[in-house]
């Protein structure tokens, strides 16, 4: 089919029996329309096979119904659910979601930041609070709507929707205290550019603190969010001369490598060393043991972020943020020691 013959917004109008304008309005503003036709001019484009022209769309409504998410990774499954569930969220209001990555490079990440606005996002969502000031000031010298994700900073002047990593880590470390651990180990994210690894970090070594413990290397190891790196990890703690009863763990991967580690030293989970982790992925029940670990509510998080950016983006006005509880999920991982 050539140019000429393609389906045009006169052609679903026609067979949708409504005019041009309520077709525009469907396609760029689908709130506003009675669900009733909106039905009618979904059913017409689908028999038509129409394909509105994303340009032509933009310069109508002044607004291109996308938003953009920039993540530290692909790699890292703790961020599919709640994404899965922004994109079906937003999709629901006829919105795209464009995902880039950032690599915990904050310079990477403010490439992604110029190239999504280049395309003319509506808002912006952006994992954690830290990156340059110089970043926030680009942002908001263009007036673009951003929220962040996966953290909550009741004193910040950003609205976000996340949950509290330091007390979520601090209450995990209290549980394994409460559960007669002494000889307490981390394994915790790399956190350079990462604001969430750190605060889980400090969580943990409040809580040791409060409890007349210390958390330091050689029992703290930052290190990358694969089971590789945390079975490597693992690995090296079992090796102490007085290794750890425990190894709290900066999120469920690592949890799975350093089970894997402790597999391999022909050691078991919980009998000889007790694994806990945090994020709750599938992967936390697919283990053996399970894992004991945070929960952390990722399609409440996605429901949230998608609600206020599409707020956001209609109003261009403030909103409140978000904060989300997380809770402790009790597996198999962990047990009791005298």
């Amino acid at each position: 089919m050539n140019a000429s013959n393609l389906p045009t917004l006169d052609d679903v109008a026609r067979l949708a029996g409504v005019s041009t304008a309520t077709v525009s309005r469907c396609l760029n503003l689908p709130d506003q329309v009675r669900h009733t036709t909106k039905t009618r001019v979904q059913a017409a484009i689908a028999e038509l096979g129409y394909t509105p022209h994303f340009g032509g769309m933009a310069l109508a409504s002044n607004r291109t119904n996308t938003v953009g998410a920039i993540i530290p990774t692909m790699e890292n499954a703790i961020f599919a659910r709640g994404l899965q569930v922004l994109q079906e969220e937003l999709s629901l209001s006829g919105i795209t979601l464009l995902v880039a990555t950032s690599l915990y490079d904050p310079e990477k990440e403010a490439e992604q930041i110029r190239a999504l606005l280049a395309r003319g996002v509506d808002g912006l969502i952006l994992i954690g609070h830290e990156r340059p000031q110089e970043t926030y000031q680009f942002l908001t010298d263009r007036r673009v709507p951003f929220l962040l994700m996966w953290t909550s900073m009741t004193d910040s002047p950003y609205c976000n929707v996340g949950f509290d990593n330091h007390r979520a880590a601090y209450d995990m470390a209290m549980h394994v205290i409460m559960r007669g651990h002494r000889q307490i180990a981390m394994i915790g994210g790399e956190t350079k550019g990462n604001d969430r690894a750190r605060e889980r970090i400090k969580g943990v070594s409040n809580a040791m603190k409060q409890n007349g413990l210390t958390l330091q290397p050689p029992y703290l190891v930052e290190t990358e969010y694969t089971i590789d790196e945390g079975r490597a990890a693992a690995k090296t703690l079992l090796a102490l001369d007085t290794p750890p009863t425990a190894i709290i763990c900066g999120n469920d991967v690592q949890a799975a490598g350093a089970l894997k580690a402790v597999h391999q030293a022909g050691l078991k989970v919980p009998d000889d060393v007790s694994v806990v982790g945090f994020d709750d992925i599938d992967l936390a029940e697919a283990v053996e043991p399970g894992l004991t670990t945070v929960h952390v509510p990722h399609r409440r998080m996605g429901r949230e972020a998608a609600r206020l950016i599409m707020q956001m983006a209609r109003n261009r006005a403030p909103v409140e943020s978000i904060r989300i509880d997380t809770s402790i999920v009790e597996r198999s991982s962990l047990r009791d020691i005298s």
